[in-house]
């Protein structure tokens, strides 16, 4: 069993949390029941949304999902929905409930649209935005792979030729205290390799344990989060893929029918980032007093004043769709050009420095063969 806590905010939002018994917490962390992937959240919602716009209703559409699905996480998920619908749970909530896979600003949409009837066009828009979402992060993803690849070769390289390569090179020296400086710095790196690898790996693991325990406490997550921002090259990127899902939620929160408060309100918990969250919540604040947006974000570092501007004319027009969903666009392409900059900026940077370890390494390892070399020959 699983008993539920309801929390009202101070716009009777309701949010659920679940407090469950510890045989549960095993078989969800050991079992095949996991989050659905963006791309698996994609397919349901265009899916569903095709089914819905055909006449079927909701439960017959996802029995039919659930007979032609083949993984059987998502089977398990189709499962859940199945019996949460059959017991008459509305599907915003059914799919709020299911594992932290569906976030606030999804079941808005949903919860908007149920109560007009129209469910499949919030399907469709949700899916256009994980969709976008997900290119994004792939596209990340994808800069970032061939540059932590290369790393990655890097540290096995160097590993192994500080462990295996140079002490049986340098064992052919009789005279240690006699080499040269660039060799003696790589004898003694060799050595730490040979000796205190394990406390290497040790300390890495301990230092990563307590920067993911550290981050997950409120405050540590606004430091790091804001650390992160603040760092060359990938922090403007940061802040270019949130501002773009900022104004993608927030504009189809608003287009369907979300109030403006409510509507900040999801969409601080959308970007994924605490140091957005806290400033996005005080500016909820500022609009409950009566400040426009455009006039509370003016002249903040976290929002351009091209966004700021952009924010002023829907206020002014309250244009959606010609306003903050062409913020949402621009940000796009802006992040485009942002990870081929980083592609084209970060491929040599590694290349030097792969080419600057190698040479050191073999600057120490050819430096005293060839002096043996000249004294043998003088």
């Amino acid at each position: 069993m699983s008993s539920e806590i309801i929390i009202l905010d101070s716009d009777n939002s309701r949010k659920v949390e679940k407090k469950k018994w510890f045989f549960q917490q095993v078989k969800e962390l050991f079992g095949p029941r996991k989050k659905l992937t963006l791309r698996e959240k994609v397919v349901f919602f265009r899916i569903l949304a095709t089914m819905v716009n055909a006449s079927l209703t909701v439960l017959k559409s996802f029995e039919t999902l659930r007979k032609q699905e083949k993984n059987i996480s998502v089977r398990m998920f189709y499962d859940e929905m199945i019996s949460k619908i059959q017991a008459w749970v509305p599907l915003n909530q059914a799919l709020y409930d299911y594992n932290d896979s569906f976030n606030a600003a999804e079941v808005s949409i949903i919860e908007a649209w149920e109560k007009t009837g129209r469910l499949n066009e919030s399907l469709l828009q949700i899916a256009d935005q994980t969709e976008k979402i997900d290119a994004v992060r792939r596209k990340v993803m994808g800069a970032l792979t061939y540059p932590a690849v290369l790393i990655l070769a890097m540290i096995v390289v160097v590993a192994i030729l500080m462990i295996k390569v140079i002490p049986a090179l340098i064992g052919f020296f009789w005279e240690p205290e006699k080499l040269p400086d660039s060799t003696r710095m790589i004898m003694a790196v060799s050595n730490l390799f040979q000796e205190g690898w394990t406390w290497i790996l040790g300390w890495v693991l301990a230092l990563t344990l307590i920067v993911n325990i550290w981050k997950r406490g409120k405050e540590g997550k606004y430091h790091y989060d804001n650390l992160i921002l603040k760092i060359p090259i990938a922090g403007p990127l940061m802040r270019k893929m949130i501002l773009s899902r900022f104004s993608r939620v927030f504009s189809n929160l608003l287009a369907n029918g979300v109030s403006v408060i409510e509507s900040i309100r999801i969409v601080a918990d959308a970007v994924d980032n605490e140091v957005y969250r806290q400033r996005l919540l005080l500016l909820r604040e500022d609009v409950r007093n009566g400040i426009k947006i455009g006039d509370g974000l003016e002249d903040d570092p976290l929002f351009p004043d091209l966004l700021v501007q952009m924010m002023k004319v829907w206020e002014e027009t309250a244009r959606v769709d010609e306003t903050i969903v062409k913020i949402a666009e621009f940000y796009d392409s802006e992040v485009d050009i942002a990870i081929e900059s980083l592609q084209k900026l970060i491929e040599p940077v590694i290349l030097f420095v792969m080419a600057f370890v190698v040479g050191m390494i073999a600057l120490g390892i050819f430096e005293p063969i060839m002096g043996l070399a000249n004294t043998i020959t003088g």
